[in-house]
């Protein structure tokens, strides 16, 4: 699964990298089998300091799956989000094979 990743207004440490890897490379195991995975994560902070924002887009087969999440750190932001993304993807993919 290829990860993008980006961030806003702050540069990551290897750390931070390395749990958004972890957590989003996961995600693998709910597309459906073949095709291309992809995921684009964007960290941000937020207006407040003490707000760090996680957006997690899913390149979806036949469409883009978006999850934003918000949280007073970056690592509960993308266990959020990721959890979120699973039920999303899950439904998503009980769709496609119900057409």
């Amino acid at each position: 699964m290829e990860i993008i990743l980006k961030t806003l207004k702050f540069d990551a440490d290897q750390k931070l990298v390395e749990f958004v890897n972890k957590k989003v490379g996961r995600l693998k195991r709910f597309f459906p089998s073949g095709g291309e995975q992809a995921a684009e994560v964007t960290l941000s902070l937020g207006i407040n300091p003490d707000n760090k924002e996680v957006k997690i887009q899913i390149h979806f087969p036949g469409q883009d799956l978006i999850i934003e999440r918000q949280s007073h750190s970056f690592e509960q932001a993308i266990t959020d989000g990721v959890d979120a993304m699973k039920e999303k993807m899950t439904r998503a993919k009980e769709k496609l094979y119900d057409k």
